[in-house]
């Protein structure tokens, strides 16, 4: 039996939509005798953190990730019946700048490509994909998409273009097992096809919203919550149909004989990530000094540049400038750990005497 890694999981923190919590989860993977599991939440990075410290403590290799959500076209566009509708795609982290490029992709989709869901764009991601392994996600994935539209070709594009984008040996073509699920054995023929074609890797999940066959009835009343639909649609969006449970590797070699080497390469994927939090220190930007200058002395300087900027708009200048003055001499005391609290007094203060400040 080969070794197998669930890369694909969804926690109460993919909201309305995943069953488990951080806590069950690392339960049942050590029940499994898995040694390692990702957590690839839609669209956010709620429970990264709390993953990573449980997940430490029970002996369990975290992989964070998120199942961004893609736009159609362009993440800024707002086009009624058009952009509400989006593309699935998994990434996870590989390292330290795979980390801090995902959380910048995740925070650019909450404000700038907020549009029902969060999401980015081809663009965004080429940008910050450096230390990130891309998977082509499920049937709401973009090439899965294209394939069940019969436009093959368009596929395959796509799926090079996302080879080109990740690197050679960082994006998979993700397979799944869901037999009731019509569309998912097409897909499957076709994602096996391109990898032979196109020499990128396969590799095997399950969606996981839920841990053990029995929870899906609890997760799809979650679902019912979520869209707002009557449990007797039969157009209504559900997972009843299929296993999105967290099967045994037992169940996923049986799953995958055909395709053997999308189950090893679930632990090629675990050896490339290795991120690690260096938690309980405080993390401050850095900022580039003169050499001739203090870092109070140009903390000093920039301040009252940026209320001379505003002379226009201040009553009491000289208010002003010993307000200005007195929070500088907070600083210098006390040293720069806590000036961005000084800063917000001094922000309030000067909003409560009618005076405007700005960048600067």
């Amino acid at each position: 039996m080969a070794k197998f890694t669930h890369l694909h999981v969804h926690s109460h923190y993919s909201l309305l939509d995943g069953l488990p919590k951080i806590d069950e989860i690392l339960d049942y993977v050590r029940e499994l005798k898995m040694d390692s599991v990702a957590l690839t939440d839609h669209g956010v990075l709620y429970g990264a953190v709390e993953f990573y410290k449980k997940a430490k403590k029970a002996g369990v290799k975290p992989i964070i990730g998120v199942e961004l959500y893609l736009a159609q076209d362009r993440m800024t566009q707002r086009r009624p019946n058009i952009d509400d509708k989006r593309y699935h795609l998994v990434v996870l982290v590989k390292n330290e700048e795979g980390y801090k490029n995902l959380v910048k992709l995740v925070t650019q989709a909450h404000l700038e490509g907020f549009y029902y869901k969060p999401r980015i764009d081809e663009i965004l991601l080429a940008e910050y994909c450096s230390g990130l392994i891309g998977l082509s996600g499920c049937l709401k994935g973009k090439i899965p998409k294209l394939i069940m539209a019969g436009k093959i070709d368009e596929a395959k594009e796509v799926a090079k273009k996302y080879q080109e984008i990740f690197g050679k040996d960082n994006f998979y073509l993700e397979i799944q097992d869901h037999p009731n699920l019509k569309e998912q054995k097409k897909v499957n023929q076709v994602l096996i096809k391109f990898s032979k074609t196109l020499g990128i890797p396969l590799v095997a999940t399950n969606d996981v919203h839920y841990l053990k066959p029995e929870d899906a009835e609890a997760q799809d009343i979650l679902m019912l919550i979520n869209t707002g639909a009557k449990e007797d649609d039969p157009e209504r969006l559900t997972m009843k149909a299929d296993d999105f449970s967290m099967r045994t590797p037992e169940k996923m070699t049986n799953s995958f004989k055909e395709a053997p080497e999308a189950l090893e390469n679930t632990q090629k994927i675990v050896e490339l990530c290795n991120f690690n939090f260096k938690l309980g220190e405080i993390k401050l930007p850095y900022f580039e000094v003169p050499q001739s200058k203090t870092a109070d002395e140009y903390l000093k300087e920039l301040c009252y540049q940026g209320l001379e900027s505003h002379k226009s708009q201040i009553k009491d200048k000289k208010a002003a400038t010993d307000r200005l003055g007195y929070e500088l001499s907070v600083i210098s005391q006390t040293g720069f750990a806590p000036y961005f609290l000084i800063v917000q007094d001094f922000v309030r203060w000067a909003k409560e005497n009618r005076i405007v400040v700005g960048p600067g």
